[in-house]
């Protein structure tokens, strides 16, 4: 089996990576994977030695100088990712995201290889327009089901909610809720809560998430695969599991009121969320304090 992973050294798809190497000595022993990623957010440290791996630095809109390679499957990941900063690096998204993603899956049509697309779920009702980054990945889902219309593109999208674990982003313009959180804590320094706090979020482990994301490329089809615990916080509830000192900052544009989507189309296939957020904020708070 030969993979493509766009966004290879980024948090989610250096996990994938990982995950898929590990299946492959039972599951898929002949396994081939090309990353592809132009480093934006991505780490080299997130790369894994491993013969079976190539990491190349490139971005999405030159895929087409890889279709040597033959994948089976596309996982794309590599786009730009965040909504507050999308409004101050509208080319950088537009770039990523509408000119990269498109030579992406006309890449999938061309190579006859299924996609696995990462949707958003901030763009769901009103939320689509509130931010270049959450219009630019409504636009991408609606194309992606029309290639599926017009040429037959095998796809399967899954959307992600405010992922987080063992390697996420926990500092600059790139990190995560949960990372932030954890890197302040870490540091003694209060937590930084966007106002009002009471806005919420459904948060899934990278481990549950990277489990949705086989189960719904292998074994699924198509659009509408919420990757979600299904159980909303608000971010002060979740500051508050830190018992930790916190303060409200700035309101941040393009922020929305709560998560939305539902899960039962990937619990069909057999996904189910096995890490609870305040477990994993519990051993946090323990290892910090056994340190």
């Amino acid at each position: 089996m030969r993979y493509i992973v766009t966004g290879g050294s980024g948090f989610i798809g250096s996990c994938l990576i990982k995950r898929l190497l590990n299946d492959a000595n039972a599951l898929r022993p002949h396994i081939k994977i090309l990353s592809i990623d132009n480093y934006l957010s991505g780490s080299k440290k997130n790369e894994v030695e491993d013969n079976r791996v190539k990491y190349i630095e490139d971005t999405t809109w030159n895929i087409n100088k890889y279709s040597y390679f033959k994948p089976e499957i596309v996982f794309h990941f590599g786009e730009y990712s965040r909504i507050s900063q999308s409004f101050e690096e509208p080319l950088k998204v537009f770039d990523s995201n509408l000119k990269g993603t498109y030579e992406v899956i006309e890449f999938c049509k061309k190579n006859n290889c299924k996609l696995m697309y990462s949707g958003s779920s901030s763009t769901f009702g009103d939320n689509q327009n509130m931010s270049p980054y959450s219009w630019s990945k409504a636009k991408n889902v609606e194309l992606i089901k029309n290639y599926g219309k017009w040429y037959k593109l095998k796809y399967t999208i899954c959307y992600f909610y405010n992922v987080y674990g063992n390697g996420q982003i926990t500092s600059g313009k790139y990190s995560t809720v949960i990372g932030i959180f954890e890197d302040k804590y870490k540091n003694n320094k209060p937590l930084t809560v966007v106002y009002p706090g009471t806005q919420k979020r459904d948060f899934t482990h990278i481990d549950d998430t990277i489990n949705g994301i086989i189960l719904s490329t292998f074994n699924g089809d198509g659009d509408g695969y919420f990757i979600r615990t299904g159980k909303q916080y608000s971010i002060i509830e979740v500051a508050k599991m830190f018992n930790h000192e916190f303060k409200i900052i700035g309101f941040r544009k393009g922020d929305r009121i709560e998560s939305s989507g539902n899960n039962k189309k990937i619990i069909a296939i057999g996904w189910e969320p096995c890490i609870k957020l305040e477990e994993y904020i519990e051993t946090l708070i323990k290892k910090t304090s056994d340190a």
